[in-house]
């Protein structure tokens, strides 16, 4: 993932969907039959589209824009057993002050459809062939084409623990460590594959405001010490430079004023093994973090990838301020640890559309742009 020559570009890993493909995965939500051979083509078919314009918008590093998921993090409860208990309810603790707007949110055609039922039974895979369909899709569709290479995202157990709630094990630590025990099946599926694998932890950022909002800083952080610890046993096999993580404050246009700082959470995210960290570094909430990396040194062996575009605007970023942006972290960190992204997925839910779609490709081209200009500054090439 690390460049020597010029900035690569990635994304955060969801991507929009096709109208059909939506419709067909709102019916699979909802207890509608839909054709298991038919829904698995349109996946692939849409999979073969989605890296074809990741290319063509200049994107290095493609994935399969989510494809095959209802969401980033909710798709567990169909490929693990142990969920059938009653759903989860939450509280986003920035969103209780704006009753109205939190009236919007929940409203999102994707979210209020979301499936999030509670841990009740001892948690194991269910279903290997999704794994295996996911990294095969992506193969097929990346073979012969041009991009410097693929990843696939994956739910940590942390944020696996946020959305479902545990009314099985005897404690957090427990729940952690049997849902990392599950999950390295899929892990270790998409690395042996070929693919960089990407880790989903919204669970250090936004789980501070929603899980864990009742707790003190201090409690907060040991209890995002303990994810990172059941994260870390969970990808063991697997080596730093073949792992990213996604660190994330919640994809919702809401106010955010309730967010973890990244300075109270850096040396804990620091303690994850995945080699690079991507994070939100576009957005009013979290543009100006780039500053703590004056006084923070990115450990040995660490890449960051900041967030250039914002996941929930439709205004497209001009490529001088996306150079601007990624020029930031490369004079402080340096130009060979440093990749652009995106601050969040352009599809966290099967129907999200905060950014049209038409327009989500416009600003992965600005992305680009932004980062040959940022190339010739700091390469000269």
């Amino acid at each position: 993932m690390q460049s020597t020559e010029r900035f690569l570009t990635t994304h955060a890993g969801s991507l929009p969907r096709p109208d059909d493909l939506i419709r067909m995965m709102y019916a699979k939500e909802e207890g509608v039959p839909v054709e298991p051979a038919a829904l698995a083509a349109r996946v692939r078919a849409a999979v073969a589209e989605v890296v074809e314009k990741q290319i063509a918008a200049g994107i290095d590093l493609v994935n399969d824009g989510e494809m095959s998921k209802p969401s980033y993090a909710t798709y567990i409860k169909d490929r693990l057993a142990g969920f059938g208990g009653t759903g989860n309810t939450f509280v986003y603790q920035d969103l209780a002050q704006f009753p109205k707007l939190a009236q919007r949110v929940f409203g999102d055609p994707g979210r209020s459809r979301r499936k999030t039922p509670a841990c009740n039974a001892p948690i194991s895979v269910r279903d290997r062939d999704a794994a295996t369909a996911d990294v095969e899709n992506l193969g097929a569709a990346l073979a012969g084409k041009s991009a410097a290479g693929g990843f696939l995202t994956a739910a940590s157990p942390g944020v696996v623990s946020l959305f479902f709630r545990n009314d099985h094990y005897p404690s957090q630590e427990a729940y952690l460590e049997a849902i990392g025990e599950a999950m390295r099946y899929e892990y270790e599926c998409i690395v042996s594959a070929g693919f960089a694998l990407q880790i989903d932890c919204p669970d250090l950022g936004m789980g501070r405001h929603i899980q864990y909002a009742d707790l003190s800083l201090e409690e907060f952080r040991k209890r995002a010490r303990m994810h990172v610890e059941a994260l870390n046993h969970a990808v063991a096999n697997i080596p730093a430079e073949q792992l990213r993580m996604h660190l994330c404050w919640g994809n919702y246009e809401g106010p955010h004023h309730c967010d973890v700082p990244l300075a109270d959470v850096i040396d804990i995210v620091f303690q994850a093994r995945p080699s690079a960290i991507a994070l939100e570094a576009a957005n009013p909430r979290h543009a100006h973090e780039w500053t703590l990396f004056q006084t923070v040194k990115l450990p040995e062996g660490k890449l960051l990838i900041p967030g250039v575009i914002e996941s929930k605007s439709n205004f497209i970023e001009h490529p001088e301020l996306i150079a601007q942006r990624i020029g930031h972290y490369a004079r402080l960190v340096g130009r060979e640890n440093v990749m652009a992204g995106s601050d969040c997925g352009f599809g966290t839910w099967v129907g999200q559309a905060a950014v049209d779609p038409d327009v989500v490709w416009a600003k992965m081209a600005a992305m680009a742009e932004g980062a040959r200009i940022a190339t010739r500054e700091f390469w000269g090439r």
